[in-house]
């Protein structure tokens, strides 16, 4: 019974963990998620079925070689309130009339007025002399205190992945599509030109996060 308390007391604290564990990471099943939390599986299904009534989360299926197959759990974009919006339509409608005041020119050259503070900001943080890991670590926590929720890790091929599991600008971006690719050129500015950096994943395409490859660039001999 007091367990049963105390899992009660703590059913929103709780959820809010599962929900941001969703949002950073891939579908994820109930067991790995009560590893994670410290709850027994069955704990964090109560938890999970919960916010599915609420239609925060939702699952699909997976196949296991034995038993039956496992749920694995997903946020849904109503859980998208839960994380910053960067005052979505505000924005749109900034970006509407200035596409109205200046046109696409115009737009253009205000995105890149944009892009040179943001490569000077990042450039303060972000050393080129820095070893790349350096770099990226420098750059994802710049990123978090956006609202990106970023983390730098090294790929199964050897290279480097910056990730953004949260696009704070999503509204915006999906508005004006300038800015996503405004963004990969501030990177690959930032970061170096002794690196490529590609954008794997997006989440204007349907992507969980936006995910960009970043490996280091062989100069020709001079």
């Amino acid at each position: 019974m007091l367990r049963d308390t105390r899992i009660r007391r703590a059913g929103p604290r709780t959820r809010r963990a599962i929900i941001d564990i969703l949002k950073r990471e891939d579908p994820q099943d109930a067991a790995t998620l009560a590893g994670r939390l410290g709850l027994s599986a069955m704990a964090v299904r109560q938890h999970l079925y919960a916010l599915r009534d609420d239609r925060l989360v939702t699952y699909e299926e997976q196949s296991r070689p034995f038993g039956r197959p496992a749920k694995l759990w997903r946020l849904t974009p109503a859980a998208d309130d839960f994380f910053p919006d960067g005052h979505a339509d505000l924005t749109i409608d900034l970006i509407q009339a200035m596409k109205r005041a200046f046109g696409s020119k115009g737009l253009d050259q205000l995105l890149a007025v944009r892009s040179r503070a943001q490569v000077e900001t990042y450039g303060k943080r972000v050393k080129p002399e820095d070893t790349l890991p350096k770099r990226l670590t420098a750059l994802a926590a710049l990123r978090t205190k956006e609202g990106y929720m970023a983390a730098a890790r090294k790929s199964a091929d050897g290279g480097y992945l910056l990730v953004e599991n949260h696009c704070p600008i999503c509204s915006a971006a999906a508005a004006c599509t300038g800015l996503c690719g405004a963004e990969l050129e501030v990177f690959k500015k930032v970061l170096g030109d002794d690196v490529a950096v590609e954008r794997i994943d997006h989440i204007l395409a349907g992507a969980r996060r936006c995910a960009y490859r970043v490996t280091r660039v062989r100069k020709a001999n001079t």
